[in-house]
């Protein structure tokens, strides 16, 4: 079988098409999950998706599905990832896999290749986890693992996430309809940028990705004793910025060989948070990322101890809980080669490599096998206006991800 190439001028068109819907200028944009710039954004690309010979529809969660019949298998092959951004991100971090999933799609079409396997294109709704609302939304809906508790949790603007969905075009009294049964994946394949420096570090065209890395985010929250900056000696006070400090330093200490692989201390709060008064309360936001969740939670427990020797130093009281646990999810093996194998096809230069960011794809492991295809990021950029990939390499990652579906058409894992 040839295996068409993708129309890489219309991919290119379309992903600054798509850049423009956007809640602030350029060259960052802001497309929040549920929100009029996110739904217009959906709309566009269900508009491609018809034109691919995809049958689109919005599912209860909010999800975009483009869908096309196989020819005879009684699983489906899909392929996709999300349109909605954080706040002034870059063009491509989810936008990318979507669109050119719908090139791949429109690609088979035009070439007259009938997979075996039923194909969905998805556009999964709030990855992003907007507005404090819970991440990766649509893929946790779509595979029965979203809690009805969390519907009802209300945003950092006191919106529920429910209404967010419904507002959307879902319908959150129904969500447990957006599940797929248990054996309906067949394999599910993302396309995205690395948001990373190694592949372009080393001069490389694509990875081929190992695992998407697990992750612990974890709020530590100190009680001191808030009193006047002037009249409090040294050795009296209950500091919780000191006791927050230290706390920030030992989360350093959680990464390394024998730790895991990144460990950031992103959120610090203090109250009352002025210059004339120690501070009586501070919160450290925690998050704890590999791809081995035996490293994750043994992080977890030396942050316990080092809450414990700090608050004994410090005279004060810590708490630290869990906030929110993704276990790791490894790509199946055979659908890893398949990505492989597809890139060598292309003579692209490649490394293996894991991903250090959370994707809807580990979310989909729930399902059935997965597996992810990187391109490089220039500098390493992600999550920022300067996100960048070159247009060559974003043509040649469609064409990766076209060639690695149709060689999972055919091999599918016994």
């Amino acid at each position: 079988m040839t295996i068409p190439a993708v129309d890489g001028a219309r991919l290119l068109a379309r992903l600054d098409e798509l850049a423009t819907y956007s809640a602030t200028p350029a060259p960052g944009v802001t497309r929040l999950a549920y929100s009029a710039e996110d739904i217009a954004a959906r709309e566009l690309v269900a508009g491609w998706m018809r034109e691919a010979g995809l049958t689109p529809q919005v599912d209860e969660a909010g999800n975009l599905l483009g869908r096309r019949p196989g020819g005879g298998a009684a699983t489906v092959l899909a392929i996709g990832s999300h349109l909605d951004t954080v706040v002034d991100a870059g063009p491509l971090d989810g936008a990318y896999g979507v669109v050119a999933a719908v090139e791949v799609a429109a690609a088979l079409r035009a070439a007259g290749v009938q997979l075996r396997h039923d194909l969905a294109v998805i556009a999964f709704s709030n990855e992003e986890g907007a507005r404090g609302t819970p991440g990766m939304v649509g893929s946790l809906a779509l595979t029965g693992q979203l809690r009805p508790a969390d519907l009802d949790i209300p945003d950092d603007e006191g919106v529920a996430l429910r209404d967010r969905i419904a507002g959307a075009g879902g319908d959150p009294d129904r969500i447990r309809a957006a599940a797929w049964p248990a054996g309906r994946l067949a394999g599910f394949i993302e396309l995205h940028v690395e948001q990373g420096p190694v592949l372009d570090d080393a001069g490389l065209r694509a990875g081929v990705v190992t695992a998407v890395t697990g992750r612990a985010t974890v709020d530590v929250t100190i009680e001191g004793a808030a009193n006047h900056a002037g009249t409090t000696p040294m050795g009296r006070r209950a500091d919780a910025a000191v006791a927050a400090a230290r706390i920030v330093l030992a989360v350093r200490e959680l990464a390394g060989a024998d730790g895991v692989r990144v460990a950031t201390a992103g959120h610090v709060e203090l109250a009352p948070n002025v210059r004339n008064v120690v501070p009586g309360r501070a919160t450290v936001g925690v998050d704890l990322r590999d791809t081995d969740d035996d490293r994750v939670v043994a992080a977890v427990a030396r942050l316990r101890a080092a809450a414990a020797r700090v608050a004994g130093q410090t005279g004060t009281r810590i708490d630290v809980a869990v906030r929110s646990r993704v276990v790791a999810a490894p790509a199946a093996p055979w659908l890893a080669g398949c990505v492989r194998t597809a890139v060598a096809e292309l003579g692209l230069p490649c490394v293996d490599l894991p991903s250090g960011a959370g994707h809807d794809a580990q979310i989909m492991a729930a399902l059935g096998p997965i597996a992810m295809a990187f391109v490089p990021s220039l500098a390493g950029v992600s999550h920022a206006p300067g996100e960048a990939t070159r247009p060559e390499d974003l043509v040649a990652g469609a064409d990766v991800l076209c060639r690695a579906l149709v060689h999972a058409d055919t091999r599918e894992a016994s």
